[in-house]
C-alpha cells in the first residue's frame, strides 16, 4: 500500500548544510522509489504550524520509504546535514480508498 513521507523542518541553522543534504537526498529518495509531491516552506499555516520547509514523498510501501531512510544515499544526506537542522520526518500509508 502507498505511503507518505512527510518531513518538516523545525529549525534550520546552517543554509550550507541544509543546501547539501538538499543535493544528495533528492537523488537518494527518487533511486528508493519515492517521488515528490510537495516541498518548499508552505503557503500558509494553521493552528500553530510554522512556516518552515517541508516535503511530501509518495512511495509504493511503508516498507519502501522506511528502506529510503535507512538507504546508504540518504544517511550520507543525513551526514552532510549533520546539525544543520531539526526535523521531525513522519512515514504514514495511505488510506485505502475501496
Amino acid at each position: 500500500m502507498t505511503a507518505y513521507w512527510i518531513n518538516t523542518f523545525t529549525a534550520i541553522r546552517d543554509a550550507d548544510k541544509l543546501a547539501a543534504y538538499v543535493a544528495l537526498s533528492g537523488p537518494a529518495i527518487r533511486a528508493a522509489g519515492g517521488e515528490f509531491l510537495a516541498r518548499g516552506v508552505p503557503a500558509e499555516v494553521f493552528e500553530g504550524g510554522q512556516k518552515t520547509r517541508s516535503a511530501l514523498v509518495r512511495f509504493p510501501s511503508v516498507e519502501a520509504a522506511v528502506a529510503a531512510y535507512h538507504s546508504p544515499g540518504y544517511q550520507e544526506a543525513l551526514v552532510a546535514l549533520g546539525d544543520g537542522a531539526d526535523r521531525d520526518i513522519r512515514i504514514v500509508p495511505a488510506v485505502d480508498a475501496s
